[in-house]
């Protein structure tokens, strides 16, 4: 049983009092209580695998009811997930649990000028969890953020200007940047490190960065909103292989869902046995590095990643059936070069429906949903 976790019993067990912590504050949770009625202790890899999964909207009740707060220094609310009404809300403290990460993972240097390319509004974390990374670093950066459509070129110039060494985003971001680059004629001789997050690797890009940057390599890490960073990789690895923070306890089960437990002492989201909605396995890296590296093999929910944020279908489908004239409704997500270009929202109506049913719907929809509406320009 102990052989589908990415630690071993000696190195996990004596830190299974983190987990310990999880559950005594879910039993708190009136709504949870119950499933964790017959689970009293957490001491050792059996006890976990055998605790029940939790999912999103599980630790969503969850945090609704701790709504927990760092022992020092700011507590930061984020984007939790889901696509319709109101963000659900997780929490971190100021650092982001970047030290853990920092410690296992060094891309960046202090002779690194790095582009922090994840966007910093609407409550949403990457682009903070970069900062903090960066500060660990000890390199200076340019907080650029998103820009519109007609920037880039003025921005690439400026990175060529600055001899910008690094950039960071999610690859469907990093992919108009260097298709802007490559477009343009404009190349980057100076960027060497192209880190990433919030995706899967878009091979397109490794086409576009070695006509821009010839001598710059990619560093992924892998995680959620809710689990925060869970792994790393480096160049010498494969795109879809990461190495696990000691610090984060991955259990791949026997149908390959994952589950993520957290060992770490200062994290506030009660993360225990916590499907993200990913698939993986354990297997030996490329790269040589010792230890269990994690091949991630894709989501098995309905949660679809959109230019770096997750659109939950069901949801969306739900509230539009919801509606007054809606015999059925279906989301048609279409991709081109790996990459979500349309998103549509396809209506069988009623027979008395309405003749603005379909222009009400979308703006309804437009309106009430975080995810499409920040990513989509209407």
């Amino acid at each position: 049983m102990t052989g589908s976790f990415s630690l071993p019993p000696a190195v996990a067990e004596p830190r299974l009092h983190v987990a310990q912590r999880s559950l005594r504050l879910l039993k708190t949770v009136p709504e949870l209580a119950p499933r964790y009625a017959e689970h009293e202790k957490v001491l050792t890899l059996e006890h976990v695998a055998a605790l029940p999964p939790l999912v999103k909207d599980d630790l969503n009740v969850a945090l609704a009811h701790l709504r927990p707060k760092a022992e020092a220094g700011a507590t930061w609310l984020f984007q939790s997930g889901g696509s319709t009404g109101a963000p659900k809300v997780g929490y971190a403290p100021t650092g982001f649990y970047m030290a853990g990460v920092y410690e296992q993972w060094r891309p960046l240097d202090r002779d690194d000028v790095f582009v922090n390319g994840w966007g910093a509004g609407r409550m949403w974390g990457a682009h903070f969890l970069a900062a903090a990374f960066a500060d660990l670093s000890g390199c200076r950066v340019i907080a650029l953020g998103s820009v519109t459509g007609d920037e880039y070129t003025d921005w690439l110039a400026f990175f060529a200007s600055r001899g910008v060494t690094a950039i960071g985003g999610t690859p469907s971001v990093l992919r108009l940047w260097f298709a802007h680059a490559r477009a343009a004629g404009v190349r980057l001789p100076a960027l060497r490190k192209v880190l990433w997050l919030g995706e899967a690797w878009h091979s397109q890009l490794d086409e576009d960065i070695a006509a821009v940057a010839p001598n710059a390599r990619r560093w992924g890490m892998f995680g959620s909103t809710e689990t925060w960073v869970v792994g790393t990789n480096t160049p010498d690895c494969p795109a879809d292989v990461f190495h696990p923070l000691p610090e984060q306890l991955v259990h791949a089960g026997p149908d390959e869902l994952l589950d993520f437990t957290t060992l770490n002492p200062d994290m506030l989201n009660p993360v225990l046995c916590y499907q993200t909605g990913d698939a993986g396995r354990f297997v030996a890296c490329a790269c040589g590095r010792p230890g269990a590296a994690m091949r991630v093999l894709g989501r098995r929910d309905s949660v679809v990643q959109v230019r770096g944020l997750g659109l939950h279908v069901d949801d969306i489908i739900a509230q539009v059936e919801r509606e007054p004239g809606v015999a059925q409704a279906q989301i048609l997500i279409t991709q081109r070069q790996e990459r979500v270009s349309t998103v549509d929202v396809l209506l069988l109506a009623e027979r008395d429906a309405v003749p603005d049913l379909a222009e009400r719907i979308r703006k309804d929809l437009m309106s009430a949903t975080f995810t499409i509406s920040t990513t989509f320009p209407l």
